[in-house]
C-alpha cells in the first residue's frame, strides 16, 4: 500500500474535532475567489477596453500576466510556504489579493491594471499551494483527506465557470470595476476567520533559501507560459514563441538538474521518480488541455456562431462545472471501493466520450444546445472523476517534507495545460476554420480580419450589415463549427492516452484513501 502521514504542524487539530470541517470551509472559500479570478476577466475586459483605451500591446499584457505570474511564483510560494508556514503565505497571500484588487478598482490606466494583475498572480501563487498543504496536515485520516481534496477539485472547477457569470452580472449593473471589487471583502473575511481558525503548518529545513533556485524556476517559468501563449496568438511559425520555448526549455533543464543535487532543493524533483505521482500529474496535464481547449472553443462558438450574450454564454456552460462538481464529490468512494487506476481510467474515458460527442452529432446534422450541454455534462463529469483522483494520488505519493511542492506540481499541471490546451488545440481549430471558410464577400483588410478569427468576422459582418452581413456570419459560423468539431475529436486522444498511461503503470494496490498499518 502506498500512503504517507501528515506534516509536521505547530498547532495540530485533532482528528475527531468538528474544526476541521470549518477549515475545509475557508480553504474552499479562498480557492473559489482565486477560480472566479481566473476566467471573471473575461467578461469585463470588453468594458475595461472601452473605458481605459489600452494599446494592443497593453490588452495583451491585461490579459497574460496574472497568469505568468501566477505559474512563475507557484514552486517559489510553496516551499516558502514549507519553511516560514503555510498558513502565513496564505495570509499574505490574501493581503496580497486584497490590495492588488483595491489597486484595479481605482485604476485609471491600463498599466495601474497590469500592474494589479501581475500582484494578483503573486497572491494566487501564495494561496493555491497553501490550501491543499494545510488540508494535508488537518486531514489526518485517509479517507477524509480524499473528501477534502474531493471538495477542493469541485470549487477549483466550479469557480472557473462561475466566474463568467458573476462577473457578467456585475459588469452589466456595476462596471468592469466591480469585478475587481467583489475580491475585497472576501479576503479580508479569509484573513480576519482564518487567523483565528486555521492552523499553521510547517517543514523545518536547515540551510540557506536557495535563491537561485527561484530565479530559474520563476524565469523558466515565465518563458515557458509566455511561449505557449505566444503558440496560441502567433501561431506555430511564430519565432518569438520558440524563441521563449527554447529559453524555457534550457532554463529549466538547468533548474532541475541543480535541484537534484541540492540536499535541501526548492522543488523536489526525485517525486517524478515516484509512478503514481508522474502519472497523476500527467493525468491532470492531459486532461487540462483537453478541458481548457473545449471551454474555449465552446465560449467562441456561444458568443460569435450562436450569438449569445456573455452572461448567456456562461450560463450555457454550466453543465460542464454542474457535472464536475457532482462526480467530483463522489469519486473518493469509488476511490476506496475501487482500484485507482480504474477510477482514473474510466473518468478519462467518459472525458474522451464527451469531446467526441460533438463530432458525432455534426456529422448526424443534429448539433445544437442540447448535443453540446449534454457533452460539456459528460466532460465536466470525466473531468471530475479523473483530476480528483489524480490530485488524491499525487498528493498521497509526496512524502510529508514535500507536500507543498506536490502542490505546486498539482496546481501547475492544472495552469499549464489550460493555457497548452488554448494555444496548441485552438491554433489547430483556427486552421481549420480557415480551410473551411467560403468565397468571401469582402477583399482586402476586412478579409484577412475575417481569416484572422471569428471575433474578427463577427465584426466585420456587424460593420458590413444587411443580407450581406447576415449571409457571412452565417458561413463564419459554419466554418468555425467545421474547424471546432474535428479540434475535439482529436482532443479527445489526450485523455485516452491518459486512461491508457493510467491503467498500465499505476500499481494495482495503489490505496490513496486508506491509512498507513
Amino acid at each position: 500500500m502506498h500512503a504517507v502521514a501528515p506534516g509536521t504542524t505547530s498547532d495540530l487539530i485533532p482528528s475527531g474535532d468538528r474544526r476541521r470541517w470549518a477549515v475545509l470551509a475557508i480553504l474552499s472559500a479562498s480557492l473559489l475567489l482565486i477560480a472566479m479570478d481566473t476566467t471573471i476577466l473575461n467578461v469585463a475586459f470588453p468594458s475595461l477596453v472601452s473605458d481605459l483605451q489600452p494599446t494592443a500591446v497593453e490588452q495583451l499584457w491585461i490579459i497574460d500576466i496574472y497568469a505568468l505570474a501566477l505559474s512563475g511564483l507557484l514552486v517559489t510560494a510553496g516551499a516558502l510556504g514549507d519553511r516560514w508556514g503555510r498558513k502565513r503565505v496564505l495570509l499574505l497571500g490574501f493581503a496580497i489579493f486584497a490590495g492588488a484588487s483595491l489597486i484595479a478598482v481605482f485604476a485609471v490606466s491600463p498599466w495601474q491594471v497590469i500592474a494589479a494583475r501581475a500582484l494578483l498572480g503573486a497572491g494566487g501563487a501564495a494561496i493555491m499551494p497553501a490550501t491543499l498543504s494545510i488540508l494535508r496536515s488537518v486531514f489526518t485520516d485517509a479517507r477524509e483527506r480524499a473528501f477534502a481534496y474531493a471538495v477542493w477539485a469541485a470549487v477549483l472547477g466550479g469557480g472557473m465557470a462561475l466566474g463568467p457569470v458573476i462577473g457578467g452580472l456585475l459588469v452589466e449593473r456595476q462596471g468592469w470595476h466591480s469585478a475587481f471589487l467583489l475580491n475585497v471583502p472576501v479576503a479580508v473575511a479569509v484573513i480576519v476567520v482564518g487567523g483565528r481558525m486555521l492552523p499553521e503548518s510547517y517543514e523545518p529545513r536547515e540551510g540557506r533559501w536557495d535563491w537561485w533556485g527561484v530565479v530559474q524556476s520563476m524565469a523558466g517559468m515565465f518563458a515557458l507560459v509566455g511561449g505557449i501563449k505566444q503558440l496560441g496568438k502567433g501561431g506555430p511559425g511564430s519565432p518569438v514563441a520558440w524563441g521563449l520555448l527554447a529559453v524555457a526549455a534550457v532554463v529549466l533543464t538547468i533548474f532541475v538538474r541543480r535541484q537534484a543535487r541540492l540536499e535541501q532543493p526548492l522543488l523536489q524533483v526525485r517525486l517524478f521518480t515516484s509512478r503514481p505521482f508522474s502519472i497523476a500529474a500527467s493525468t491532470i496535464f492531459l486532461g487540462m488541455i483537453a478541458m481548457g481547449a473545449a471551454l474555449f472553443l465552446i465560449t467562441q462558438w456561444f458568443q460569435y456562431g450562436q450569438g449569445y450574450s456573455p452572461i448567456t454564454a456562461g450560463v450555457r456552460l454550466l453543465p460542464a462545472p454542474l457535472g464536475l462538481i457532482v462526480t467530483s464529490l463522489v469519486t473518493p468512494t469509488l476511490m476506496h471501493r475501487l482500484p485507482i487506476r480504474h477510477v482514473l481510467g474510466a473518468g478519462l474515458v467518459l472525458m474522451a466520450a464527451g469531446l467526441a460527442l460533438p463530432w458525432v452529432m455534426e456529422r448526424s446534422g443534429t448539433l445544437g444546445y442540447p448535443a453540446v450541454a449534454v457533452s460539456l455534462g459528460v466532460i465536466g463529469a470525466g473531468v471530475g472523476v479523473a483530476t480528483t483522483a489524480a490530485s488524491v494520488t499525487l498528493m498521497a505519493s509526496a512524502p510529508a517534507r514535500d507536500v507543498s511542492g506536490a502542490a505546486a506540481v498539482d496546481e501547475t499541471s492544472y495552469e499549464l495545460g489550460a493555457a497548452m490546451g488554448v494555444a496548441v488545440l485552438g491554433s489547430l481549430a483556427t486552421a481549420l476554420y480557415r480551410a473551411n471558410l467560403p468565397e468571401l464577400p469582402v477583399a482586402g483588410e476586412p478579409a484577412a480580419h475575417v481569416r484572422d478569427s471569428i471575433g474578427e468576422a463577427a465584426h466585420v459582418a456587424g460593420e458590413l450589415g444587411g443580407p450581406a452581413g447576415t449571409a457571412l456570419l452565417r458561413d463564419v459560423s459554419a466554418a468555425f463549427t467545421s474547424g471546432m468539431t474535428p479540434t475535439f475529436l482529436i482532443s479527445a486522444i489526450l485523455p485516452l492516452a491518459a486512461a491508457v498511461l493510467a491503467w498500465a503503470m499505476v500499481p494495482r494496490d495503489l490505496r490513496p484513501t486508506e491509512n498507513p498499518h
